[in-house]
Parts: structure tokens; sequence; C-alpha cells
């Protein structure tokens, strides 16, 4: 199932736009009989990081032998990414092998669609708003899940936390908080504070909290203690308290075949997702699954097991093709330093060829100004538009790389994403310099089907 299988209803709901509020999905959700009130949930919000925390929960649990619902978005490649079932380790040892595994098919997710497409319009009729794509989408899962007998769901918000339509379940096992920074200040708020306040708008009265530890979130110095500060204050307010989890980044160890191997809690890890900013989202998820009750081998084994797409992912070493969807400064700089670290520092000083595309409300020049400001030898950019209406042109995207890079970077446009990755692949087979795929994870979406299948071929 891939884009074009979106049912037309949701499809058709992206013209609400993102309209933040929990008063639509909770009537949507008592007139679908309150399915979320039968789940036993995991919840994640934060700036970057949700995705890996998510996968790295799941794939703890499911090693475990926990049947376990995953909710993510956006989807890389297929719509039904954003929601699956990892059955216990029999499902686990299926995921590794097919990255399909466990999610919701056609059949289920149009008959699903069919019923809440139904109370949305109901609830049209009784005066209110019609829902948005995003919790049409989100009443799917929780029914979906609710029928697979799922024992626990793991899902990240949205955008946000506190208006998020993810944040309807009163006792959640876990709320969960990934490292914070300035995104989405349009709807989110325009400081650290604000911003904060609403990622832990999810913590519930005497859940347990757990968060990323403000002191190894890539912030200027001065926000740290007000991102600890706020999110001390929010869990007061209901009754709980936060665990902070910090990182040993210096233990992090990578292997040639494309591994890092790290310490957490006086254990060893082991896990195929890159950087040293995944050695906080790994611990963050096994402080999580400790408290959860998980064994620490079946923690082991589901931190081994977790695959994200499209982060650092090293789709081959010869050349080498790496994909990063990262879209704003913070995820860049993770971007450089992990790099230069990946298969035991093999890309270290190597000159690169780098394909970018981007969203426009993003800060594209900042991403711009930290590759220009690394340690990474970058020999040609080619710029693409990604098929996303939010996109920057490949004009306005050339003209930054003029500015930060003062005239002296080349590159190449193309308007047809995956034309131009295909020529930088092509250009990386003949003079074999590593290429970097980076930018959006729209871009990544777009572009790693064909990649995959013209590496393979």
């Amino acid at each position: 199932m891939d884009a074009n299988n979106i049912p037309e209803f949701i499809k058709d709901a992206q013209k609400f736009g993102i309209n933040l509020g929990l008063e639509r999905m909770n009537e949507l959700d008592r007139l679908l009989g309150n399915p979320e009130k039968s789940l036993k949930a995991v919840h994640v919000a934060g700036t970057n990081g949700k995705g890996s925390v998510v996968t790295y929960i799941s794939c703890g649990l499911a090693a475990a032998n926990y049947k376990v619902g995953v909710y993510t978005s956006p989807f890389l490649e297929r719509f039904s990414e954003r929601m699956r079932v990892i059955d216990g380790k029999a499902g686990l040892n299926r995921l590794e092998q097919d990255e399909s595994t466990g999610e919701i098919n056609s059949d289920d997710l149009t008959r699903l669609s069919k019923v809440v497409e139904e109370k949305a319009k109901e609830m049209s009729f009784n005066g209110f708003e019609h829902p948005t794509e995003f919790e049409l989408v989100t009443a799917v899962a929780f029914l979906w899940f609710k029928e697979q007998g799922v024992d626990v769901v793991v899902l990240e918000t949205g955008l946000g936390g506190r208006l998020d339509s993810t944040n309807v379940f009163d006792n959640p096992l876990a709320t969960v908080i990934t490292t914070i920074g300035l995104d989405h200040t349009d709807r989110l708020g325009d400081t650290i504070d604000k911003i904060t306040r609403e990622k832990a708008g999810i913590f519930k009265y005497q859940a347990p909290a757990f968060a990323s530890n403000p002191d190894d979130m890539l912030l200027d110095e001065e926000l740290k203690p007000i991102v600890r500060n706020t999110l001390i204050e929010v869990a007061g307010n209901k009754d709980t308290t936060v665990t902070f989890v910090g990182a040993n980044t210096a233990s992090a160890k990578f292997t040639s075949d494309g591994k890092m191997h790290f310490e957490a809690f006086g254990e060893e890890y082991e896990t195929s997702l890159q950087g040293k900013h995944q050695v906080l989202n790994a611990s963050l998820a096994i402080k999580v699954l400790i408290n959860l009750g998980v064994d620490v081998e079946a923690i082991k084994a589901g931190i081994k097991s977790a695959r994200w797409k499209g982060r650092a992912e090293l789709l081959s070493t010869n050349p080498a093709v790496i994909l990063d969807g990262g879209h704003n400064v913070q995820c860049a700089t993770s971007l450089v330093e992990t790099i230069n670290l990946m298969c035991d520092g093999e890309f270290k000083d190597k000159e690169l060829r780098v394909v970018m595309g981007a969203m426009a409300d993003k800060d594209v020049e900042g991403m711009i100004t930290t590759l220009r400001d690394s340690r990474l030898k970058i020999k040609e950019i080619y710029t693409v538009l990604v098929n996303n209406p939010r996109a920057i042109s490949t004009s306005n995207l050339s003209n930054l790389l003029d500015i930060v890079y003062n005239n002296s970077i080349k590159h190449l446009a193309f308007e047809d994403a995956n034309e131009g990755v295909l020529a930088a692949y092509a250009k990386s087979r003949e003079d074999g310099l590593p290429l970097l795929v980076t930018g959006s994870l729209y871009l990544i979406g777009e572009v790693r089907g064909s990649l995959c299948t013209t590496i393979n071929n």
C-alpha cells in the first residue's frame, strides 16, 4: 500500500489543514465508542527523536512477547506505515525480514475509514467542525488496534502534545518527552518554555513521566534549565515526577558493518541506528522499558532489532548511500557528527556528494549553514524539488546555497526529485564518492523506493 492508496475521504480531509484542539477528537472518539479507553498506551512527544524512541520501545516490548500497536507519522513510502502491529517475538522476527510486516491492510483501512467517515458526517450534522486528516487517521488507528487486541500501543504525537489528537489517554502506562527544540513556533509558541509546556501536555495524573536530560539536548546553554524546570513544573501539576534520562555518549563505538555499540544502565547494547544522539534516544527507551518491567535480555534484543528508515540510514556501501530525513538545525548537527562516526569513521575526511530538498517553512538556511560549518568535505550539492506543496523551490534553495557558501559550492538543480537523486547516484557509482540524501522526510519517502530498486539491480 503506497501513498496512492489513501482512502479518498481521508485524503480529502487534508483541506482542513492542521487545526490543534481536542474538541473534535473527543467527540469523534465518543461516537466511535471511545476505542482508546480499551488501550494501554505509552505516549511519546518531543521535537526530535520521537520515531526512534517509539521504535525502540515497541521492539523491546515485542521482544518480551507483547502484542504491540505502533502509531507514527508521517509515513515515508506507504500510508500503511503509520499503523502496524508487532505480534510478539515472532512478529519482530518477521519485521526484520520484511519492513512492511504488520502494517494495516487495505481492506481493514477501507472498512474502518468508512466507519469513521459516517461518524464524522454525524459530527458535522450536529454542528461540530469537520475532523482534520490527522484526527481521522488517529481514529482509524484506535479502532484497528482495539480490533487487533494489542497488549499496548506505543504512539507519538503529530504536533506538540497538549492539543494533539493523540492526547486522549487518561491513564497511560508512561509518557515520554524526547529532545526539544525551537520548531513549529507559529503553532506551539515562540519560546522554549511555551514549546516545552505544549510537549509536556501529554503528562497525566500520577502517570510515570520520562524525558531526555536537557543537558544532553542540542540547545543553547541558557535554554536547558528552562526546559528542565518547565518539565518539572508541569509534572508536579499532574501529581507526578519526571525522570530525566541522560546518555553515556562516550561509550558509543561504531563498527565497519554499520552498527553502534553503547552502554546504558550498566549493560552493553547494539543498534543499527546511527549517531550519538541515538544513544540518548535508546537510553530513554531503555529506561521506560525497565520501568514497565521488561527483562533486560528482551530489551537488548529489541534495541538490536530496531529499524527506523530514513534516519542516517545506510542503504549501500559501494558507493556509500546515506539517507537522512532531518529537517531542522538540530537534526543537521546530529547528522554531521554521525556521518563522521559511521562505519568506524570510514567517511571522515572523504569528499561526498549531497542531494538536498526541504520544506520552505523550515530553517533551510540554518541547515545549510550547519553543513558548511561541518568537517564534511562536500564536493557538490544536487538541489531537488520535493513533491509537496510546502517544498522550497530549487531556485530558492540554490540562492540560499550561494548566500551561505558565498558562491563557492557547485550545485545542480532538478525539478524531479527522483531524477536528481538517481543522477547523483550514477555519478557516485562512477567516482565512488559517498552520497548523502537529506533535508526532509518527505524527500526520503519520495526517493527511497527508486534508490533501493536501482541499488539492488
